[in-house]
């Protein structure tokens, strides 16, 4: 998602200790006997599939086809939550997962790298998801899946729960990215006091050069605010040391040289920050015609919950909910994903189906 994951992951691989690597290969063995899947009605499938013109990386997991199915809509952008399975392997107990790394990230971006990614846009990634979500619909044989986005992705979930609720049983939004255009700068100037009372002038000089409309803002100074954002808050930077950098570092289905092209999809990706600056998500709309859920980090000074809490009063849906993930960042669901998981089986699988919760 940031530059400052590049940075801290880079410095470790480019000078890798012999002791290190070897913890890592033990780290990622453990790993991959915890994520076998091996009940009688389970899944474990991941490949490319064909969506929108080129190959795109989808996994397929879960330990019951009867329990829901999650459409998860990653972040970054670029930035694939196939790293995260080790962390959330308990969800696979009651939900099956399907993960895809859109174009521009993950094991998308290492097949074919910049020149084949094609059209980068929001649009374009739209398209993507509801040929993706039609690939999980036929190859499950389901009428609706639940659409779960975290992060940047929350951008794209808001528009496809808008546009096609007959696809998706519900809308789950963590991370939840609230854009109001140039009107919302709250984000920004909180981000000034806390670099001003740090004493941090020259991170604070570079993001008042940049200015309050984000809308002004290059792919560089997306980039860059986000760095500052997230180095300039402990419970932030402390999510990306030991949930993000670990998870990316000891992940079992990542090469060293897989890990470099997650990184370079990251950076490649950053192309998309522009393009979603001038969203306005209350003229875009507030009507919506599924469950909507908002589960949101109490902490997070990327995508503060104050935002995401005026979009939601605003929202009209026919069951809604607010929760908030407690001493939670960015990441929220990732740091704590057994809160996470709390909230999906007490508010939102009752919402979707009449079955008993199996703890």
């Amino acid at each position: 998602m940031l530059a400052t994951i590049t940075a801290v992951t880079a410095a470790a691989l480019a000078t890798p200790v012999a002791g290190l690597l070897g913890y890592r290969q033990l780290k990622r063995a453990r790993l991959t006997k915890q994520l076998r899947i091996t009940t009688p009605n389970g899944i474990d499938e991941s490949g490319f599939v064909r969506i929108g013109g080129i190959d795109q990386w989808v996994s397929i997991r879960g330990e019951d086809l009867r329990n829901p199915v999650i459409l998860e809509i990653h972040g970054g952008p670029g930035a694939s939550n196939l790293v995260f399975i080790p962390r959330t392997r308990s969800w696979e107990r009651h939900f099956t997962i399907v993960r895809w790394d859109m174009r521009g990230a993950g094991k998308t971006f290492a097949a074919a790298g910049p020149a084949g990614q094609g059209e980068m846009s929001l649009d374009r990634l739209q398209q993507d998801a509801l040929e993706v979500t039609e690939h999980v619909r036929a190859r499950l044989g389901l009428p609706k899946v639940l659409l779960v986005a975290n992060s940047f992705g929350s951008l794209l979930g808001l528009r496809l729960a808008r546009s096609h609720p007959e696809l998706y049983s519900a809308y789950v939004g963590t991370d939840q990215n609230v854009i109001a255009g140039e009107r919302d700068s709250s984000a920004y100037h909180a981000l000034c006091d806390r670099l001003r009372q740090a004493g941090k002038r020259k991170e604070l000089s570079a993001v008042t050069a940049m200015g309050p409309d984000a809308t002004a803002w290059n792919a560089h100074q997306w980039a860059e605010h986000a760095k500052i954002a997230v180095t300039s808050d402990p419970l932030t930077f402390d999510t990306m040391k030991t949930v993000v950098v670990r998870s990316l570092w000891f992940s079992p289905l990542h090469t060293l040289r897989g890990l470099r092209a997650y990184m370079k999809g990251m950076s490649f990706s950053e192309q998309l920050g522009p393009q979603a600056l001038a969203i306005n998500e209350w003229a875009e709309g507030t009507a919506f015609s599924l469950p909507f859920f908002i589960f949101q980090g109490d902490s997070d000074m990327l995508t503060p919950p104050e935002p995401a809490r005026r979009f939601f009063d605003d929202v009209t849906a026919p069951a809604k909910e607010f929760a908030l993930i407690r001493d939670a960042s960015h990441f929220s669901s990732f740091r704590h994903p057994d809160q996470f998981l709390d909230l999906m089986l007490t508010k939102v699988r009752p919402a979707i189906t009449s079955e008993p919760l199996a703890r």
